[in-house]
């Protein structure tokens, strides 16, 4: 079929049109990529992405899911193509697509390809926004392990400890301080976390039912070791101080072992502590650890997202 002038695609589109109406979806899915192709060769790339964002749009109206899902990963390999593009408003039409979708298998593709396009084509800001939307959306779904991945990515942390609200009610009244605290020092650990911590640390404390404070003396010591420690940060590089307090809290650190590895991270960027050495058990555990801190620094895509050992919900 040769498209080369405007009279051609408006015939395309009006066959299109009628395929979609008489329940031709195939037919009219095969239309949309030919015009993606032809587009393409032509570099018509504004032309492109809103063939491919109206053909994805209007399959979905057809309960064509996986057709449009098609469509919504050609869209994101398009995207960078364009000049002068509006990536905020373009990261917000992704995320609505992914909403129309649904938990399909295949949408995981477009997730994937949708994260790495605003991590590797716009700002920081760009970035946290695709994944304050994803994990939106998942919430929204129950998905709450992949939810909360993307929520320690987006620096969202006013949603994030509502989410984390919500999650905590799903385990033991005991464990409500561990929700809080296993977030707070995983996002320590991240480039330009603090602020971060101390946000989400604030939010959850001021607005669960059981703890409804910002201040200590909490009830429970594993939060009061999280105030003083998010203190701590703000007042200097004090090593001495932070060995103090990580012994005083002792009992309540231990009670999850991943939260000794945090801490050594966590006095090597705050405290200037030394870097610990690798003993020889600390081995597999010791690596998965850093695969998680190196893809929390990274913002690893929806793909990679292997951190099981760090979300401890019950």
């Amino acid at each position: 079929m040769a498209v080369r002038s405007s009279g051609g695609v408006s015939r395309v589109l009006a066959k299109l049109s009628l395929s979609l109406d008489n329940g031709n979806y195939y037919e009219a899915h095969q239309m949309y990529r030919t015009l993606y192709y032809r587009y393409s060769t032509q570099k018509k790339y504004d032309e492109v992405i809103t063939l491919l964002y109206d053909g994805s749009t209007k399959l979905l109206e057809f309960n064509q899911k996986s057709s449009a899902t098609d469509l919504a990963v050609l869209l994101v390999d398009s995207l960078d193509k364009v000049e002068n593009l509006d990536k905020e408003k373009w990261v917000r039409n992704l995320a609505g697509l992914m909403r129309k979708i649904g938990p399909i298998v295949e949408r995981e593709t477009f997730l994937a390809k949708s994260v790495k396009w605003a991590a590797l084509s716009g700002t920081e800001t760009l970035k946290h926004l695709m994944h304050q939307q994803i994990a939106a959306i998942l919430w929204d779904e129950g998905n709450l392990e992949q939810a909360r991945h993307h929520f320690i990515l987006s620096k969202d942390s006013g949603q994030f400890a509502k989410f984390l609200i919500e999650l905590s009610g799903q385990g033991y009244a005991k464990e409500v301080d561990l929700f809080i605290a296993n977030t707070v020092l995983q996002q320590l650990c991240m480039k330009d976390g603090k602020t971060s911590a101390n946000q989400t640390f604030e939010t959850y404390t001021k607005y669960h039912p059981k703890i409804a404070t910002t201040q200590p003396p909490f009830s429970l010591p594993l939060l009061n070791f999280i105030y003083f420690l998010l203190k701590a940060i703000d007042t200097g590089k004090n090593l001495a101080m932070f060995k103090a307090l990580c012994e005083l809290y002792k009992p309540s650190i231990d009670r999850d072992p991943a939260y000794q590895k945090y801490l050594e991270k966590v006095g090597v960027l705050f405290f200037n502590a030394p870097v610990a050495r690798q003993g020889p058990q600390g081995g597999i555990f010791g690596d998965l650890i850093n695969q998680l801190f190196q893809g929390l620094d990274e913002g690893a895509s929806h793909e990679d997202d292997d951190e099981g050992d760090d979300d401890r919900l019950d």
